[in-house]
């Protein structure tokens, strides 16, 4: 994000409660301080002539992680999440069968920046309890061919368990794909291994994502160059697996070297999907191929879930027309997965200049949830089949403390206390909370309220949860499937604002499952009971769970409106048996500087780290938001020196699950 559009003045005196921390004056650092942006390449080979404006141009086979000047920017923080499997939302939802893939564009291969950018017009992916797997789509023949995925993207996908694959896209030839680029991918070294296998995993490794997606489509090639592809597929699997990545085929080549999408798994393809963790059916897929493919996936001894059905979403997005009976049948078990392309289609399709986050939202819970907006009540008249009717939803909060503030990694402005600290647009998918997995799930005997993810309000980050209507008659609304130990001390904070209306908040948490897919959790309501006028309008409750033991499995709020119609917005949620604030970072330090423009690079905190904010301290004794990473490493552009002011001074501090942020560690830039 372009830090000097993101500006918060806060009390000098604010800052004077925060412990004292050493100053780290910076030593005069390299100079040519430039944007750090996600990695691309080409096998080994350049293409001919020179790039066009802001390309790079790389070799993989070159690539040393110690040479790489913008790791530090791209290299993701946040591990793998665990995931566990709630009862169903719904009845028709099931676990172990089609699982779910997304390819998705996020930015043009090159100049994508590393860590978020000045606009809310993003495509923020939240609906993550569905996929099980995304590729970071891209590459093109006069950019490079190779993506790594960006930082964000990898940390707000760890965060709620889904890995991320690199793309390998070996273009058409009328997209300018070039064959020699093929037999460089696949070449082989003087001992008989494929070097780009190992470079690809070292990769993988340095940048903290989970393997690759291979996609060749370059058509030329003979069996010779098929059965080097093969070999070249089977060593990188096994090097990947040796470090916990993961490799998927693309319907594509065939054993004979040639292009020949085949849109089923068979003979021609049968023995790269044997060399791979999975593969992506090409579209001209049918109900009979789908079954042969499920059939033989089966008598290989491989799971029939590994094939991912392409669906292509690009252009019509939720107005595709799809046979779903073909994968996800509703009277029969699953034929195979689901693989979308391009399911940006949510952002893309709105008008350019026109994309305000709530309705990319809108669009994106109608692709994902279906129209009933509703996974507890599918709409079965519905043509799209929505993930939501057949694949149930996973969660990754199992462990103390869990805290969100449901901020979706984008948004207008930004919010500290309820308060409006920033007017500029943001995005910054890293910054991401765990989401509710059900979105959005109200039950009601009256008139179902809209619940929706709402960027006019919020208690932190750019957005809250809002519901909003007449509420005749009391509704619940379930948040998070959980596994969250109860102890002696374990308390539940809230966090909630009534913009319009009266209503009566009560805490909704279940110990136990359904009694069965599509039931209501078993749960105990606890009263909230405001606390005197509270912060900028906001309540801040905090409570016990008196009388509960064994472990939380869900967790909802009821509301009963005493006048209507009601506008409540619902900004944090924490489950905690102490607060405590994280260690500070250290060896803060600025490492290139071109004019305004500068890198800083610290040494991480010690202990587990939600994430790190920067500020920058003014003459006047007011501190200005710069911005937030799950990095060790921040770009600032554009800053200029304040009146009087020989040196930029710098606060870095670190924050914790639950908000709490750690004693500032100050560097400072000479002018």
């Amino acid at each position: 994000m372009n830090p000097t559009r993101r500006t918060v003045l806060i009390a000098a005196g604010a800052a004077a409660l925060l412990p004292a921390a050493p100053a780290l004056a910076a030593t005069r650092p390299k100079t040519g301080a430039t944007p750090p942006y996600a990695s691309y390449w080409y096998p080994d080979s350049l293409p001919a002539g020179s790039p066009g404006t802001g390309i790079t141009w790389r070799s993989l086979k070159s690539w040393r992680a110690a040479d790489d000047a913008d790791l530090a920017f791209n290299a993701a923080s946040v591990p793998l999440a665990a995931r566990f499997t709630p009862s169903p939302a719904n009845t028709t939802a099931r676990s172990g069968q089609a699982r779910i893939q997304a390819l998705v564009s996020f930015a043009p291969t090159s100049s994508n920046p590393s860590q978020g950018a000045a606009t809310a017009d993003y495509y923020a992916l939240t609906h993550w309890a569905y996929l099980d797997e995304l590729v970071f789509w891209g590459g093109s023949a006069g950019e490079g061919l190779i993506l790594a995925p960006n930082a964000p993207i990898v940390d707000s996908a760890h965060r709620h368990g889904v890995p991320v694959l690199g793309n390998i896209f070996l273009p058409p030839t009328a997209y300018g794909g070039q064959l020699r680029w093929t037999r460089d991918l696949v070449q082989k070294d003087a001992s008989g291994h494929y070097p780009l296998a190992a470079q690809l995993v070292a990769v993988a490794a340095a940048y903290g994502f989970d393997g690759w997606f291979v996609n060749a489509e370059t058509d030329g090639g003979n069996t010779a160059l098929g059965q080097a592809m093969l070999g070249f597929v089977k060593e990188l699997k096994a090097l990947a697996a040796a470090k916990g990545q993961r490799v998927t085929w693309y319907d594509a080549m065939t054993v004979n070297g040639t292009v020949s999408w085949q849109g089923a798994l068979n003979t021609q393809n049968q023995a790269f999907f044997q060399a791979a963790d999975a593969m992506f059916v090409d579209f001209r897929w049918s109900a009979g191929t789908l079954a042969s493919s499920g059939t033989k996936a089966d008598r290989l001894g491989r799971s029939r879930y590994q094939l991912w059905a392409g669906v292509d979403v690009e252009s019509n997005g939720s107005g595709t027309s799809v046979n779903w009976d073909a994968i996800v049948p509703s009277g029969q078990s699953h034929i195979t997965s689901i693989g979308f392309y391009r399911p940006e289609w949510t952002r893309n399709h709105l008008p350019a200049g026109q994309r305000a986050p709530e309705d990319f939202h809108a669009a994106d819970d109608r692709f994902w949830t279906g129209r009933s907006l509703d996974p507890s009540r599918p709409d079965t008249g519905d043509p799209w089949r929505a993930p939501a009717v057949s694949v149930a939803d996973r969660s990754t909060v199992t462990s103390l403390p869990f805290a969100t503030v449901f901020n979706t990694g984008h948004g207008l402005r930004w919010y500290d206390d309820g308060a409006v600290t920033s007017d500029a647009a943001w995005n910054h998918l890293a910054l991401q909370d765990r989401l509710p997995s059900r979105r959005w799930v109200a039950r009601t005997t009256g008139e179902r309220p809209a619940v929706t993810f709402d960027f006019a309000g919020a208690w932190r980050g750019g957005s809250s949860v809002l519901v909003d209507g007449a509420l005749d008659q009391p509704v619940v609304v379930d948040l998070y499937a959980t596994r969250l130990p109860i102890g002696g001390n374990t308390v539940v904070e809230l966090t909630y604002r009534t913009d319009a209306g009266a209503v009566n908040v009560e805490l909704a948490v279940a110990t136990a499952e359904p009694s069965s897919p599509g039931a209501t959790p078993p749960y105990t309501y606890l009263a909230v009971t405001p606390v005197g006028k509270g912060v900028n309008g906001w309540q801040a409750v905090t409570l016990p769970l008196t009388g509960l033991t064994g472990t939380v499995h869900a967790l909802g709020v009821r509301l009963t409106a005493t006048e209507g119609p009601v506008r409540w917005r619902l900004g944090g949620l924490a489950v905690r048996d102490a607060v405590t604030a994280p260690a500070a970072p250290s060896g803060a330090r600025v490492t290139a500087a071109t004019g305004g423009d500068l890198r800083l690079a610290w040494d991480a905190a010690p202990g587990a780290i939600r994430h790190y904010e920067l500020h920058r301290l003014l003459p006047d004794g007011t501190r200005r938001f710069l911005g937030g990473t799950c990095q060790r490493a921040y770009y600032l552009a554009g800053l200029q020196p304040e009146q009087g002011e020989t040196a930029a001074r710098f606060e870095l501090r670190a924050v914790g699950e639950l908000y709490t942020t750690s004693a500032p560690v100050t560097v400072t830039h000479p002018w």
